[in-house]
C-alpha cells in the first residue's frame, strides 16, 4: 500500500470536520501570533516553564503487565495567554504507563503526542505503550491533546491549531521537567502525523539532546490542510466568506503571519 493510499485510508477513519466555525476571533489570532514571537525564540521558550512546574498524580492502577498512572497539571499556556484555551483544556491530562519491574538501572520514557483524531489514550496505550513495555521495558507517557479532551472539542477554528501548538510545546516541557525530577531517563518523544509535527516543535525547544521519532509528519503542516488528505475536511466556504467580509484578516492578520514566518 502506497503512502498516499495509507493517508486516504487514515482520513476515512476520522469523522472530524475541521474549522467549521472559520478563522476564529481576530483578537485571539492576534494574541497567539504575538506569543509566537516568544515561543518561536528557542532561548526565550526554554525559560517559560520552570524546572519545578507542578504536576499531580491522581490515580495509580495496577495491571498484569504494567502500572497506569493518571495525572494532570495546569497548561502553562494559560499563564501566558489567559483566556485563549477552552475551559476544558486549561487542565492538561496524561496517562503514564510504566513496567511493573524495570530490567536495568535506567528507566527510559517516551512521550507520545496524539495524531489527528486520536482522542483520549486507548489507541496509543494499546498499539504503542504496551508493546514498548513488552519489547523494550520502556515506559510511555501519553499526553492528551488540548483540543481532544474527552471528545468535548476539536479544531473548530483555524486559531485553535496555533493555540494547540503553543500549548503542546509548553506542556511537553512541563512533563520533561517532571520526569527528570522523578529520576526517569533517558527520555524521548514521538508522535504520528500531527503528533509527530508537534513532538518536533517540542524537542527543538528543549535545552538538552533528546531522541525524536516523528512518524508520517513533515516540517510544516500547511500542505496537509491545503492540498493534502485533510483538505477535504476543511470548511473552505466559511473561511472564504469570513476572509472577504471581514477586512481585519487581510489588513492585519496576514501581515502578522508573514512576520512570524
Amino acid at each position: 500500500m502506497g503512502v498516499s493510499k495509507l493517508d486516504v485510508l487514515y482520513r476515512k477513519l476520522l469523522l472530524t470536520k475541521l474549522f467549521i466555525r472559520g478563522w476564529g476571533k481576530p483578537e485571539d489570532l492576534k494574541r497567539i501570533f504575538e506569543f509566537r514571537k516568544i515561543i518561536g525564540n528557542r532561548e526565550k521558550c526554554q525559560t517559560l516553564v520552570s524546572k519545578d512546574y507542578p504536576v499531580f498524580i491522581d490515580k495509580v492502577e495496577e495491571q498484569s503487565d504494567c502500572k497506569i498512572l493518571e495525572g494532570h497539571f495546569i497548561s502553562p499556556l494559560a499563564h501566558y495567554v489567559p483566556g485563549i484555551l477552552p475551559v476544558e483544556s486549561l487542565v492538561a491530562r496524561f496517562q503514564f504507563i510504566i513496567p511493573r519491574r524495570w530490567n536495568s538501572k535506567h528507566r527510559p520514557v517516551c512521550i507520545h503526542l496524539a495524531g489527528t483524531g486520536d482522542h483520549h489514550f486507548w489507541r496509543r496505550r494499546t498499539l504503542m505503550a504496551r508493546p514498548m513495555i513488552k519489547e523494550a521495558c520502556m515506559a510511555s507517557l501519553l499526553l492528551e491533546n488540548p483540543y481532544y479532551i474527552l471528545l468535548r472539542s476539536c479544531l473548530k477554528n483555524v486559531s485553535d491549531l496555533f493555540v494547540m501548538g503553543g500549548a503542546l510545546v509548553l506542556e511537553s516541557a512541563a512533563l520533561l521537567h517532571w520526569l527528570e525530577r522523578e529520576g526517569y531517563g533517558p527520555l524521548g518523544m514521538t508522535g504520528i502525523s500531527m503528533g509527530g509535527h508537534m513532538a518536533s516543535l517540542a524537542v527543538t525547544n528543549w535545552p538538552k539532546p533528546l531522541p525524536l521519532i516523528p512518524c508520517l509528519s513533515w516540517s510544516t503542516a500547511s500542505a496537509v490542510f491545503t492540498t493534502g488528505v485533510l483538505s477535504k475536511a476543511v470548511n473552505w466556504r466559511e473561511l472564504e466568506k469570513q476572509y472577504f467580509t471581514q477586512t481585519v484578516y487581510e489588513e492585519e492578520i496576514i501581515q502578522m503571519l508573514e512576520y512570524c514566518g
